[in-house]
């Protein structure tokens, strides 16, 4: 049914790209005003707010069919598309979301070029036989809706496996457990994050963390959450909770934070965590040596003590902290004694940040960056106090660590680099040796023989220097007319490490120059460059993403006439600010699934847990900073600003649709000139994470051929001429 709907959907696009396509209507303001702190607030489109209104919802079609049209007339777009495919098919299969239990058996993602979406598959150990455990497409096939395999959990023997599934991007999780043959449990549950899992130690119950609502658009859905306990082949209805505010006063849950709960094997403890999207959390310990959920618990790291990260192995706690470490340091308190003062085992370095650790039997791992770009590993052997740096296989952009348990020696490492294919090395400790241990198969990309990396640094508004990577064509004519796609984030302290993508070779493969900024309020310089860019220092941010933008121009990489900036989720603050404060600067903006409206932001499901990231409009210098970064209450009457590709996802569980289609509307509303501004809302879709693979390939074939037809390739200009309104 799906893919004659998919045919019917795209014989329909054919033959309306024949026909004379009408513009739709530009959307009627009806303002209200809110004040907040003595400061009036006019908002004209309050009302699309409101997701279910029919006059709402029919202009969100009527927009969507017609960017959809303009999209698929853009003469390159095909050839962008194609080549996605084309790549894909060099790689027979490639591997995510690897597990591995304490007796190496492997349960894994793997999308072979002919899925669309990826499988579930079993092996036991790194050279045994794979088995197809879950294909998503088999999950009620009747319902007219496309399931992903979110996460998979497997119990510590590799028996059972949770799967968590969701339809159409939402990420509201179905659960269900398999045997490591494939035999479905009768055990179902809906609406679960999918990360709140843990076995418990019987390994025939296990704890979820479930949202109160299965609407997306419900505002209580993420408030006061809990997380439940579930015995196997008992009535879910009957589940008790295993933490929440109400169950655990203690603790001091409060309604916006996420109650973590979680079995550690290892060391034979429970541990709960209360979170939002702030980095450093508080965490709590229990030894509870009878049957049953925990009751006594013990407080062992506070918010003061600025955690990000923590490890356990059978004797010590180890945690990563900025606590007087802006660039951070590993800690670790004995288990038995958490209240002693902790011992730093890797103090802060000066120029580098560290990024990832991992504890096995032979002793600590880590990683850091410096500048963002540039990764390195680290290995203290047990009974050691001085790191010694690994010689790696290649010089590595991005390295991610993994293990199984901490009392094994196995250590895993994934290394990538812009031009560097990802790599998964087995790590042997007494020999210093690295083994290649693929999972994903390889593939040639002798166009990256074409390719040409710059990273330099530059100068921003306030003097500070900013990290900047160029990426393009070898030889390329630095007359200033290339069309480049400026991209940016700066958020959550988020890190944007240097990893191979064919999607992003696509770009450049077509001509055109990629840039990324690392601007502040990411953590490419740690947590102090995190701060520098968050909440009343937000302005750095798009800041930042300007100044690049200058000096794309300057270099002549670029122009006013070909330059565009790109940014999603919470990058919609910088692309829509950047293109707002500086309209002369761009000559197109792509704020994808964009946070846009954000002083209205603790008005969506998702908003009161982002708080600590952008602030709370109940607070005074905070709802200063977010009406500051908000770039709807920017656009202004009667600017010429940039041609625009704003894009939302009608499931998207982050950021609500209503967010871009605001923004959206008010800019078709005040665009003076005859830039377009075209507005893509996928009913099928949410923020982008669990879409299939033809789905991703499809909305970067419409990113990348929106910035070359508007930065003035010649291969990529439609033969008419679109229409404002």
């Amino acid at each position: 049914m799906r893919n004659f709907l998919q045919l019917f959907t795209f014989l329909f696009c054919i033959a309306a790209i024949a026909q004379q396509v009408v513009t739709p209507a530009v959307l009627p303001e009806k303002t209200v005003s809110d004040t907040y702190h003595g400061t009036v607030v006019k908002d004209p489109y309050r009302y699309v707010e409101n997701l279910e209104d029919p006059t709402v919802l029919s202009w969100m079609r009527d927009h969507s069919n017609y960017a959809r049209t303009q999209l698929d007339a853009i003469p390159g777009r095909k050839s962008l598309l194609d080549k996605f495919f084309e790549f894909d098919s060099r790689v027979s299969s490639n591997v995510s979301t690897t597990r591995i239990t304490e007796n190496g058996r492997y349960f894994y993602i793997k999308f072979r070029p002919e899925d669309d979406n990826g499988k579930l598959y079993y092996r036991d150990r790194y050279q045994g036989k794979e088995k197809l455990l879950f294909d998503p497409e088999t999950y009620r096939p009747d319902a007219d809706v496309n399931y992903v395999i979110n996460n998979i959990f497997p119990d510590k023997k590799g028996d059972k496996v949770a799967v968590f599934v969701s339809a159409d991007g939402s990420e509201n999780s179905d659960l269900f457990i398999l045997s490591k043959d494939g035999t479905r449990f009768p055990d179902l549950i809906d609406r679960c994050d999918y990360w709140g899992f843990s076995w418990m130690p019987d390994n025939e119950s296990f704890t979820y963390l479930r949202y109160n609502s299965s609407d997306l658009k419900d505002v209580n859905r993420q408030i006061n959450m809990k997380t439940f306990l579930h015995v196997m082949g008992s009535d879910v209805d009957q589940d008790r909770i295993a933490l929440s505010a109400d169950t655990h006063p203690a603790m001091e849950i409060a309604p916006k934070e996420i109650p973590i709960f979680y079995y550690d094997e290892l060391t034979r403890r429970y541990f709960a965590a209360p979170v939002t999207v702030e980095k450093n959390y508080r965490l709590y310990m229990s030894e509870n040596k009878t049957p049953g959920l925990p009751e006594n618990w013990v407080k062992v790291v506070k918010m003061e003590d600025e955690v990000v990260n923590t490890r356990t192995d059978g004797k010590y706690l180890y945690v990563k902290s900025f606590k007087n470490a802006p660039n951070y340091k590993i800690s670790r308190l004995p288990l038995d004694n958490t209240n002693s003062p902790a011992e730093t085992v890797v103090p802060e370095s000066k120029n580098e940040v560290i990024r990832d650790f991992e504890v096995t039997r032979e002793g600590l791992y880590y990683s850091t960056t410096e500048n963002g770009v540039e990764s390195k590993v680290y290995f203290i052997a047990n009974g050691q106090t001085k790191a010694k740096r690994l010689e790696l296989p290649f010089t590595a952009g991005s390295i991610d660590l993994s293990n199984v348990r901490s009392d094994l020696a196995d250590i895993w490492m994934e290394i990538t680099g812009w031009t560097s294919p990802s790599k998964r090395y087995r790590y042997l400790a007494n020999t210093n040796t690295f083994e290649y241990e693929p999972l994903s198969s390889q593939a040639e990309y002798p166009e990256l023989d074409q390719m040409e990396i710059k990273e330099t640094t530059i100068t921003s508004h306030d003097g500070t220097r900013v990290p900047l990577s160029i990426i393009y064509k070898k030889g390329l004519n630095m007359n200033g007319k290339n069309p480049t796609l400026l991209y940016g984030y700066g958020s959550y302290g988020a890190t944007f490490t240097p990893v191979f993508s064919p999607i992003l070779l696509n770009f450049v493969v077509h001509d055109g120059v990629f840039a990324i900024a690392h601007v502040r309020g990411g953590g490419e310089l740690g947590d102090k460059w995190h701060k520098a860019g968050q909440k009343t220092t937000k302005p750095n941010t798009w800041k930042d993403a300007i100044a690049a933008a200058e000096y794309l121009i300057a270099e002549k990489y670029s122009s006013k006439e070909t330059l565009g900036i790109w940014g999603g989720s919470a990058g919609g603050i910088l692309v829509g600010r950047a293109m707002t404060e500086r309209p002369d600067l761009f000559s197109f903006a792509i704020p994808e699934v964009g946070a846009m409206n954000t002083v209205r932001m603790e008005a969506s499901p998702n908003g009161p847990v982002n708080a600590p990231e952008f602030g709370t409009v109940e607070d005074p210098d905070e709802f200063r900073a977010l009406l500051e970064m908000d770039s709807y209450h920017h656009l202004k009457d009667g600017v010429s600003y940039p041609a625009t590709l704003v894009t939302a996802g009608f499931n998207d569980p982050r950021v609500i649709a209503w967010e871009p289609a605001k923004f959206a509307a008010r800019l078709q509303k005040v665009q003076a000139g005859n830039n377009p501004v075209l507005f893509y809302t996928d009913f099928e879709a949410g923020h982008g994470i669990g879409d299939s693979k033809s789905k991703v390939f499809n909305s970067f074939a419409d990113t990348f051929a929106f910035a070359l037809w508007q930065g003035k390739h010649p291969d990529f200009q439609p033969s008419k001429k679109v229409k404002m309104r």
